[in-house]
């Protein structure tokens, strides 16, 4: 199927590794010009290699940015002008007890994976709606309808983050933007591939074995997902094909929630 995204501009926040690389891999593979995000210069400018390599003479480029600081997320706008498909992919997690985490961990949690959104929203939406077309996409979680006690703070924030998308696309009403969120399951994505290797080895363990015992027994695939699923997902959002999809919250979870969403 040809997505139509050969004359859209497409900006992934925090994109060079894990899901939001992917998201940009697929959106480049469809003929997209594509923006890529992260820290640190080597990291942007390591992930616009790979993607050049995998997608030769695609339009790919990368601005570095910390998303958790205002200035630098203005700067970064300024650089970045206007796009047609905005992904709200930046975001922390961590497992961790609710009695060890401090108010400047909640600050931290609530800067990237819920300020970043409305910075970069409230700048792109705008232009998105005087065009009269737009795709404003957040890559979310099922931890944020079913909240795990382990990860408070990372299920508060995306279940903060879901409203935002939730309220944006009543703003959109009447025209060709649309803004959706994306529920994704257990991924194995870079960070998790390293946390289970490094437990794996503490415990004397192959990493294959450990991912199978970790595989949620809701879960109807029995299998972490792999980015590149989650992906796929969001290329067809960032579509002009997705139109009647809006104010939407989108599972790609495995089946791991029970219920209906």
């Amino acid at each position: 199927m040809d997505l139509k995204l050969a004359d859209k501009r497409v900006f992934v926040s925090g994109s060079t590794q894990g899901i939001g690389y992917a998201v940009a891999e697929a959106c480049l593979a469809e003929g997209a010009t594509v923006v890529v995000n992260g820290r640190s210069e080597h990291r942007v400018t390591d992930a616009v290699e790979r993607l050049r390599a995998t997608s030769p003479g695609g339009d790919v480029s990368g601005i570095a940015a910390d998303l958790a600081d205002p200035p630098q997320v203005h700067s970064l706008l300024d650089s970045l002008g206007e796009v047609d498909v905005l992904i709200n992919n930046v975001g922390l997690f961590e497992v961790a007890r609710f009695a060890d985490i401090e108010d400047e961990d909640w600050s931290r949690y609530f800067e990237v994976n819920v300020m970043s959104s409305v910075r970069l929203s409230r700048r792109l939406l705008e232009p998105m709606l005087e065009k009269g077309w737009g795709r404003i996409i957040f890559i979310g979680t099922e931890s944020a309808v079913d909240v795990p006690g382990d990860m408070i703070h990372y299920g508060a924030t995306k279940a903060a983050s879901l409203a935002l998308s939730n309220g944006l696309a009543k703003l959109t009403r009447g025209t060709g933007v649309t803004v959706n969120t994306v529920l994704g399951g257990p991924t194995y994505s870079d960070g998790v591939a390293a946390a289970v290797e490094q437990i794996a080895s503490a415990h004397s363990m192959s990493p294959d074995e450990l991912k199978s015992n970790l595989v949620r027994s809701s879960s109807l695939i029995q299998r972490f997902i792999e980015p590149a699923e989650i992906a796929s997902l969001v290329a067809y959002l960032a579509s002009p094909r997705s139109s009647a999809t809006n104010g939407a919250a989108l599972r790609a979870d495995g089946g791991v929630l029970p219920t209906v969403v």
